[in-house]
């Protein structure tokens, strides 16, 4: 068995997937969210400059901010919007687990 089957057989196994949210400046996403907050996952399939691009919002459906999906911008041991993109729904929700000043770190399933 090849190491990439390998690696999708066991992400497919994992039960919680943790994601880093980031471009919060940009939508005052910081303000408000706490942690234990439930936020939604939306693919945001109009986006000019990310085919894998998923916006987060909150409960009110006011845009938060999006999955990090660059080398330069995920944390480490969490997962890109590319790798979560084909997995998840149309809508999914995910917790807040973490809040820097830079990003959230949450989890979805």
């Amino acid at each position: 068995m090849n190491n990439e089957l390998i690696r999708k057989q066991v992400f497919m196994n994992e039960k919680e997937i943790f994601i880093t949210i980031n471009h919060l400046d940009e939508y005052n996403g910081l303000s408000n969210i706490k942690v234990g907050d439930t936020l939604t996952l939306k693919k945001d399939l109009d986006n000019l400059y990310d085919d894998e691009a998923i916006a987060v919002y909150n409960l009110d459906d006011i845009k938060v901010g999006y999955v990090a999906n660059s080398v330069c911008t995920v944390a480490r041991g969490t997962y890109s919007a590319g790798r979560v993109f084909d997995r998840i729904n149309n809508e999914n929700m995910c917790q807040v687990n973490f809040i820097t000043n830079e990003c959230i770190i949450a989890h979805t399933k």
